[in-house]
Formats: structure tokens, sequence, C-alpha cells
């Protein structure tokens, strides 16, 4: 689940992290970056925990309201469209999802069940509820649950108020992250088949690689800033040193690092990635300034022969 960009966003916070504290332990340091990538792990968890707990407290409700002494007519033969949902279910009845939920202690929804009942509320009030709920002629449908649900957690969801306070109240790191949860959740209910038995868990890196560059990008960028510092401080005769942005700094290092020290990445892909980052995350101008100094380094490193890139896809 963990992209190349969002590793490389990761450790450039860590590292403008440990600049604004005058931090020195690198082991201390390595942890909360490896710590805070866990975290996006488990906010994905928990926004797919939230779909399970919303359909449970809809059942829950249905069954205490057909007990009722003076219970209505409606109410003692509820329509349970939506708490049948055959995506729902799946999610619910997902061993590998509720092993994992049990494994990693995710049961905030548990202690904060107010957040489950007012997005049920939202949910109810929704016109996407009301015209499924409405809608008998195609009520064992497959493809018309999964549609249901990828709407749902588009339009009602995914960009609740609510929700988007708690989990910043919580934890002020997932706000970086949830975009690309929300996105990578929203994919696979998509891609979620009537034959599946269970729920495809992501893990958090692609492979063992990905968890290396991490470490890899963190360390050799953090030991080696005085170097990496000399190799672009006399490329800004326009620009006064002291006041270029220090994230436009740190993306100049990381992206330096990047091209000397990991040669199975192309040069073109490290400079996109870098830019689109700096397009996020620094002032207007510094993608301009960023592209204009790594565009003449790349320049000068293959002259020098210093550019040794090796692999596939980099010719």
């Amino acid at each position: 689940m963990l992209s190349r960009r969002h590793i490389r966003v990761k450790v450039m916070q860590s590292i403008y992290a440990m600049h604004q504290h005058q931090a020195e332990n690198l082991d201390k340091e390595e942890k909360f970056l490896f710590q805070s990538i866990e975290n996006m792990h488990d906010l994905y968890l928990l926004i797919l925990s939230a779909l399970i707990e919303i359909r449970e407290k809809e059942e829950e409700y249905l069954e205490l309201a057909s007990k009722k002494y003076l219970a209505t007519k409606e109410e003692r033969n509820p329509n349970k469209k939506f708490v049948n949902n055959k995506i729902l279910k799946l999610l619910g009845n997902s061993d590998s999802l509720n092993t994992i939920l049990d494994d990693r202690s995710i049961t905030n929804w548990k202690r904060n069940d107010d957040i489950i009942l007012f997005l049920l509320e939202a949910i109810k009030e929704s016109e996407i509820y009301s015209n499924y709920m409405k809608n008998d002629t195609i009520n064992d449908d497959f493809n018309t649950d999964k549609e249901f649900i990828a709407s749902l957690f588009t339009e009602v969801i995914a960009p609740n108020d609510k929700l988007y306070d708690y989990l910043e109240e919580h934890k002020l790191t997932w706000l970086d992250d949830l975009p690309a949860v929300n996105t990578l959740i929203l994919k696979q209910l998509k891609q979620v088949r009537v034959t599946d038995e269970d729920f495809n868990v992501s893990k958090l890196y692609k492979d063992l690689d990905d968890k290396e560059y991490v470490k890899n990008l963190f360390r050799k960028t953090v030991l080696n800033e005085v170097e990496l510092s000399k190799e672009y401080i006399d490329k800004t005769p326009n620009w006064d040193t002291e006041r270029i942005a220090e994230i436009d700094t740190i993306i100049l290092k990381m992206a330096i690092c990047e091209l000397l020290k990991f040669p199975s990445i192309p040069a073109k892909v490290t400079i996109n990635e870098y830019l689109e980052i700096a397009k996020e995350y620094s002032t207007p101008k510094s993608s301009i300034f960023i592209n204009g100094i790594l565009d003449n380094l790349v320049k000068d490193f293959e002259k020098e022969n210093r550019l040794n890139k090796a692999g596939r896809g980099l010719l």
C-alpha cells in the first residue's frame, strides 16, 4: 500500500522534524520514522473497521427495534438490504481482516462509537442510501451492492468532517496519509469479486526492498547532509542560500542522494518524484527552483561519470 512517493514524503518529514528538534540520535529518529509508517497501516485498518462497525450498529438497532413492546409494522419487519450488503458482510466475515485488527488492537470504534453513530446517521440521510434501499428489484445483485458501497465511501464516509476531526485529534500525521489510504480502500472495494471468499488486506510494504529503501534513504541522506549540500550550494547564484526554504534543502539533499547512491532508480524518476513532492509540500516557486538545480546537476554528474545507474528501465 505504501508507494515510493509516500516513502519519500515520510523520510522528508522525519528529516525536517530532526532539524526542528535538533535531534542527533539517528537510531531513535529512524524508529520514529518506521513507527509513523506503521501508523499509516493502522489508519487503513481503522477506516476498514469503520465499515464493519457501521453495519453492525445498524444490525443491532434493527434487532432492538423489532423487539420493542410497541414496535411498528416496519420495525417488526425492517428493510435489511443495508445490513445484508454483500460487500459489508464480506468485510465483517473476513478472517484475515479481523485477525490483523485483533493483532494491531484496532478497537477505536468500540471506545468511540459516537463517531460510528454519526456516520450511520449521515449515511441514512444521504440520497445514495435512500435510492439503494428503495430499489428492491435488484436486491440480490452483487455489482449493485459494490457500486453502492463505493459511492457511499466516496461521497459520504471519506469526506465526513466528524471522521476527519477525530482522525486529526487522534494522530496528526494521519491527515497526510488519509488521501492515499482512502484511494487504496476505494480501489479495493471496486475490485472485490463475487467469487471472493475473503477480503485481501493490503500489506504495508510491497516487498522487502521497499522497507530497506526507507532505511537507506533516511540514513544515507542524514549521514551525508554536509556533502550533499556542497553539491548544490554553488549552483544557486540567483538565490540567497540563507533564505532557501528548509523543506527545499531537504528535498534537494534527498534527490541528490538518490541520484548518486541509488543506482537502480532512474534519474528521470527521481527528479519527477521530488518535483511533485515540492509542489505539494513547499512554496509555489520551489519546483521551478529544484528542477533547475537537479537538471544541471544531472548534466554535471553525467560529464563526471558520477551518475552510475544500472538496472531495468534506465536506458
